[in-house]
């Protein structure tokens, strides 16, 4: 066994050197000198953009926007000018991060655990951080929440921002800091920007690898005053191929909102300028999927959700001063699939990873003018859609063929003229079903809680199972808390598996009016239990609309207040883990949002 995938599976105790933790990092600083970093490596920042699509900035030819910052990667880079992601976002982040189809890795959902990477999956942090680079994570982490699922047990080191699939307000909301919740500041996107070049300017005197999963412009559609005024009553000159499906406050907040996403990108530049470490910092820009609504994307066919070009093709735009050409564009494909293998190539160091990766290092398509390159097919999946593409074709997901290099649009099917050529992309979609699909959604992981190797578990609603009456506040999980708790009987759980025995903090976010004040409250997992009454009022409204451009789908949110529960002896071993009332004393126990457990001992 690789000796670096030894480390990295024992930092997540998932084998027999679980224990040796402390010896392992003593082995390392002691004897694998040649390992760990060299100064004169090159740093790595990724920029991940949530449900921006290929049309939303300006280089590809949107007049109803400018992005000039995004712009530049490409005009003094290397722009490519077909590369695929998935059609939703955890999808999409578990491919770039480990480098394989995410079907692989246990992702099938985008909630619920369903998000969750399997824990002998290694990431690119994982491998730059085996390599002695100093790793930082900045966003929207969307593939796990508790420890070791959590950025901080895949390979990053220092991680600000929010592990759930989206967010319910951005401006200054509740967010973590390395587990532990902390209050943002300002806009989130600003703010994860701010912490990002923080982290840069830590460490400049050594590589370090950033990582900037950006959430906007997920809804819920919010954006600073600034950025609005400039599309608030701006005449949108370019148009989907369905304008009559185009929601025009939907349309003119996402662009206000990439506007932001571009002034953000040109501060990280600039930021890299001032620290004089630009020409030496590799930079790579890319969308999880297609656009979140229906707006001008080139005239693809499908947005988000889709297996079409619309819904899986991204700009993806990379700088390297010195070492790239500028303005080369790439005519062959790429997949996110693809950069984990690559950027360890480029700075050269080791993909950590025993498993077969299903990307491939683009090397040599960015550094040389005529490579070698055998072609490829690429799949797109989400669920029980799943379409292929090759240089030239795609099959979708209803077995239309279409020629992409003259049909960009997908408006003719040619399956019936082209058989062979169908034949073989149907096949390579079976196999793909076959082998990568194998338990596809099947999932009988519980929730990790309470880890040796980390202090706090953050344990949602979001993951929870409510049971009797007990209702979300919004029939989508990621930011939702559970209401309409009336009946003492009602109980909410979670499948769970206890990392380490020992004695926890328990505090709970809870709202509860004045008038239901008093309930007695049980958290228990087997034979632990821990009681405690509500004796505090907290009522606030549900918020975060003030600030919205355009109607939300997801949940509003509400001002929790944290009650401290007390201390909880809990003990290794797999269970339910479970609240309930054991006396109600109003028309309800209360409203709920996080069980946060501190470890004490």
């Amino acid at each position: 066994m690789n000796l670096q995938f030894v480390i990295i599976r024992a930092i997540r105790g998932q084998n027999k050197f679980s224990n040796m933790k402390k010896i392992v990092y003593l082995l390392i600083s002691l004897f694998l000198g040649s390992w760990v970093f060299a100064a004169d490596r090159p740093n790595v920042i990724v920029i991940l953009t949530d449900d921006q699509g290929w049309g939303d900035v300006s280089i590809n030819g949107n007049k109803n926007l400018s992005t000039p910052h995004i712009d530049s990667l490409a005009e003094e880079g290397i722009r490519f000018d077909r590369f695929y992601v998935c059609a939703v976002c955890s999808p999409t982040r578990a491919e770039f991060l480990t480098g394989r189809y995410h079907a692989r890795s246990g992702v099938y959902s985008t909630s619920a655990g369903g998000e969750r990477m399997d824990l002998d999956e290694v990431t690119i942090g994982d491998s730059f951080k085996a390599a002695g680079y100093a790793t930082g994570a900045f966003g929207k982490w969307h593939n796990g929440m508790q420890y070791p699922y959590h950025p901080n047990g895949r390979g990053f080191d220092e991680y600000y921002g929010f592990a759930s699939g989206h967010w319910g307000d951005y401006f200054s909301p509740p967010l973590e800091h390395n587990g532990k919740i902390v209050q943002g500041e300002g806009f989130i996107i600003d703010d994860l920007t701010n912490k990002a070049m923080d982290f840069m300017e830590e460490n400049q005197d050594k590589p370090f690898f950033a990582y900037l999963p950006y959430n906007t412009p997920h809804s819920p559609m919010q954006v600073p005053d600034e950025f609005w005024d400039r599309f608030k009553d701006k005449e949108i000159v370019m148009r989907n191929r369905e304008p009559n499906k185009e929601r025009m406050s939907h349309v003119r907040a996402a662009l206000a909102m990439c506007e932001n996403i571009d002034w953000n990108v040109g501060r990280v530049l600039a930021k890299l300028d001032e620290l004089g470490i630009a020409d030496n910092t590799i930079v790579v820009y890319f969308h999880d999927n297609g656009p979140n609504g229906t707006r001008w994307n080139g005239d693809m066919k499908g947005r988000k959700g889709s297996t079409d070009e619309g819904g899986v093709r991204t700009a993806m735009h990379m700088r390297w001063p010195g070492k790239f050409k500028e303005g080369k564009i790439i005519e062959q494909i790429g997949s996110a699939l693809d950069l984990h293998p690559t950027l360890t190539d480029l700075v050269g160091i080791e993909t950590v990873n025993e498993k077969r990766l299903d990307g491939r290092s683009l090397k040599p398509l960015l550094l040389e003018d005529d490579p070698e390159w055998k072609n490829r097919i690429i799949i797109n999946n989400w669920k029980e859609r799943v379409s292929a593409r090759n240089q030239r074709y795609r099959l979708g997901t209803d077995g239309g063929l279409f020629d992409i290099a003259k049909d960009p649009g997908q408006r003719k099917d040619i399956a019936s003229e082209k058989p062979d050529i169908a034949k073989r992309l149907q096949s390579a979609i079976d196999r793909f079903k076959k082998n990568a699909m194998k338990g596809y959604g099947e999932d009988n992981r519980p929730f990790i809680i309470a880890h040796p190797d980390y202090k706090y578990t953050q344990i949602p609603a979001r993951d929870g199972t409510a049971h009797g009456e007990i209702q979300r506040s919004n029939r989508y999980p990621n930011c939702s808390y559970f209401l309409n708790w009336v009946n003492e009987e009602d109980v909410i759980t979670w499948t769970a598996e206890v990392g380490a025995s020992g004695k926890y903090q328990v505090d709970i976010e809870y709202a509860c009016p004045k008038a239901d004040v008093g309930s007695t409250i049980e958290l228990s997992f087997n034979n632990s239990k821990l009681k405690g009454k509500i004796v505090e009022a907290h009522d606030p409204p549900a918020r975060g609309g003030e600030n919205d451009r355009d109607e939300r789908q997801e949940s509003y949110v509400k001002d929790f207040k944290t009650m401290n529960l007390g201390v909880i002896d809990l003990k290794k071993g797999k269970g339910e883990l479970t609240l309930k009332a054991l006396e109600m004393a109003g028309s309800q126990v209360m409203e709920f949002r996080l069980i946060m457990l501190t470890r004490v001992d």
